[in-house]
């Protein structure tokens, strides 16, 4: 199915011309509302009549999430304060979050787009569309409702957790749709097993997942288990939020809604940009958005871009899974870590060493963060319960900056294994980009 025909379907010439155009207003608005924009501009000697067509895309500078952090917390914006609506953040990863705006029209797309999410996943109107995604600063939440909203579905916003809470609903509601983190819908299949019942006894009929990387495996595996039709979506706050891209029926990439955001995919050490089917990191620029428009944003996502038409009729280009980082960012429960987020919590301890390891697995179906962390002999000699208290203190401590649990384990001196080139931080185990 498919929600707005118009501009899905549209012959490929024609949504470049589309495309160009909205790229020439966006260079002249980010110029003349955006100071870094102009400032980035000037430095490459580029002016907003340079840019004439797609081809011009390259000359304009890349934007990264250090540049809103820079610019802390509304300095990307085009319009003031009067015209924004809403705020939204992501989790803070270095202290701050990235804080990202919306005007009326921004919402309103926002809207737009996520109707055709939804309806790609084949919502419709007669669905019930119970929506487990966090509301609030996080906006996988408001981007689901508003969109099950735009296309006259029901919407139940029971937000994340309460997860025999969420078994009953489903019940008693007769939710049809499930959208959700994928490790959370298979933790609710488990929970629904505990509970004597299963979520193939309710009328869940597909479940649209995002906010953290899954495989082709834990696709089956939810399948298998709920009896859903499991759709994947792609987004960002940087951009929108959900509402980027998704699947359609067929599971064969997800369809981006690029006459609203204009994706490339470049060489991540060079930045030059790759032709189709070359794997590289995903660049998005927002030709639409209104507040707080962004230029070449570098998203870190590893995947490649497929411009053939899809069997459901749409012509807009389609991403694959994303297959990595080129960062050493990791997603935990939908939540953005870095390691230096976590280094910098260690390393105020007293008698803590600068070597830890991190830890990530998939304890049955959720993700479980633990960190290995070494203390000086002193600390290592001390009692198992000062041990203990240390333990605690780091635990509450990371918990306050990452937003997730994270259990912690003093391990002694000299246990880590040490590198001669770069320390290997990160141990993930749930093979989450692999098929």
């Amino acid at each position: 199915m498919i929600w707005d025909h118009e501009h899905e379907t549209m012959p490929r010439d024609d949504l470049r011309r589309l495309q160009g155009e909205r790229l020439r207003a966006l260079a002249a608005r980010a110029h003349e509302n955006v100071p870094f924009y102009r400032e980035a501009f000037d430095k490459r000697g580029l002016r907003p009549e340079h840019i004439r067509s797609l081809d011009d895309l390259p000359l304009l500078p890349f934007t990264t999430k250090s540049d809103f952090r820079d610019h802390y917390p509304l300095g990307l914006s085009a319009v003031p304060l009067e015209q924004i609506v809403r705020i939204h953040a992501s989790s803070g990863t270095t202290g701050k979050p990235t804080v990202v705006a919306y005007s009326a029209a921004d919402v309103d797309l926002w809207s737009e787009v996520m109707a055709r999410t939804v309806t790609a996943a084949g919502v419709t109107r007669n669905d019930i569309v119970q929506n487990a995604y966090g509301y609030g600063l996080f906006t996988g939440g408001l981007g689901f409702h508003y969109g099950a909203e735009r296309v006259g579905a029901t919407v139940i916003p029971v937000s994340g957790g309460q997860s025999k809470r969420q078994i009953m609903l489903a019940q008693d509601l007769g939710s049809t749709v499930l959208c959700c983190t994928p490790s959370y819908a298979l933790y609710l299949a488990e929970t629904a097993e505990e509970m004597g019942t299963s979520l193939r006894d309710t009328k869940l009929r597909v479940g649209i997942f995002g906010a953290e990387p899954w495989s082709e495996r834990m696709r089956r595996e939810i399948e298998d288990k709920t009896g859903l039709l499991a759709i994947d979506i792609y987004g960002l706050s940087e951009i929108i939020g959900p509402g980027v891209s998704v699947e359609c029926e067929h599971q064969c990439g997800l369809h981006i809604f690029e006459d609203h955001f204009l994706p490339e995919i470049v060489d991540p050490a060079t930045g030059e940009p790759l032709p189709y089917g070359e794997k590289g990191e995903l660049v998005f620029t927002t030709l639409t958005k209104e507040a707080m428009p962004v230029i070449r944003y570098r998203t870190g996502d590893i995947t490649s871009l497929n411009p053939e038409p899809c069997a459901c009729g749409r012509t807009m280009t389609r991403m694959d899974k994303i297959s990595g980082r080129t960062d050493d960012m990791i997603i935990v429960r939908g939540i953005n870590v870095f390691p230096s987020q976590i280094e910098g919590v260690l390393l105020q301890a007293k008698g803590v060493q600068p070597h830890y390891l991190i830890i990530v697995d998939r304890q049955r179906t959720l993700d479980d963060l633990e960190v290995w962390v070494e203390v000086s002999d002193e600390v290592f000699a001390d009692e198992v319960r000062q041990l203990e208290a240390l333990e605690e203190r780091l635990r509450r401590e990371l918990q306050e900056v990452l937003g997730i649990t994270a259990r912690v384990k003093l391990v002694e001196p000299r246990s880590i294994q040490r590198s001669e080139g770069k320390a290997k931080r990160v141990i993930d185990r749930r093979d989450v980009y692999s098929g």
